[in-house]
């Protein structure tokens, strides 16, 4: 189906794999396309509860292929015909995604990282802003997102010295939500997806919208999008199922409606 990346649902996970481990999983204007398109089609699944993003072989994303770069090329233009459609995406799904990151991000990488609502690192994992390193600005919403995670000061220390992140040091500034041992890379990154996917979809979806929302509407405004929201969700299934289990004194059992 895919060409520069491996897509597949599991027990209502879907797991997109950056699969061109040869070049650290560096972005193609194809991988670009690929993962908008993966992401669509995850949203739009009912049986998909959660998404996750991680990288094959050693690297999660080295960030641009630069055999694709030739100087004849506008940077610009690529990037909104390229990235942006893949970072619009992932801010536009309604499903919780996880960047797994198993090794380097760089570049845009660290970007694509960014984007996601979570960050799980491996003890191999590390962060570089490299850009600077060719006379480039962060791009693909890199500071978008990492002057909310890290504050102004720290993205600017980032972005101008562009020093390596560490995974340790990754949690410990809150760019990475949790640091998982290499030996239980795997088994522990399944269980938060599969308990990711467990939650009330509906709900998720709607509480990442109110995130976006606050972000640029008045005080006003946003308590009167929150109360529409606020209204959906107290229509779902999973609203009435986690009522009737904390009344009955059980797990709930969410459905994702």
């Amino acid at each position: 189906m895919y060409d520069t990346i491996r897509y597949e649902v599991i027990e209502g996970v879907a797991w997109l794999y950056l699969n061109r481990p040869e070049k650290l999983n560096a972005f193609t204007a194809l991988m670009n396309k690929e993962i908008a398109n993966a992401l669509k089609i995850s949203n739009s699944d009912d049986e998909v509860r959660c998404i996750v993003i991680t990288g094959e072989g050693r690297a999660f994303c080295s960030g641009q292929d630069l055999s694709e770069v030739d100087e004849t090329m506008d940077f610009g233009q690529v990037l909104r015909d390229h990235y942006g459609p893949m970072i619009k995406q992932i801010r536009q799904c309604e499903k919780p995604i996880i960047a797994a990151v198993n090794g380097v991000a760089a570049g845009a990488g660290f970007s694509l990282a960014l984007a996601c609502d979570f960050r799980l690192v491996s003890e191999k994992a590390s962060f570089l802003n490299a850009f600077v390193h060719v006379g480039l600005i962060p791009d693909s919403g890199n500071l978008f997102y990492l002057s909310k995670l890290v504050g102004h000061a720290k993205s600017l220390e980032l972005s101008i010295l562009g020093e390596k992140v560490t995974a340790v040091k990754a949690v410990e500034i809150g760019l990475a939500n949790r640091l998982i041992s290499i030996n239980a890379w795997n088994e522990e990154v399944t269980a938060f997806a599969n308990r990711v996917a467990g939650l009330p979809t509906r709900a998720i979806g709607l509480i990442k919208q109110a995130m976006h929302a606050a972000e640029n509407l008045s005080f006003e405004d946003y308590l009167e999008f929150e109360a529409g929201g606020q209204r959906i969700a107290s229509l779902t299934y999973d609203h009435r199922e986690g009522l009737d289990a904390f009344i009955q004194k059980r797990k709930a059992n969410y459905i994702g409606r």
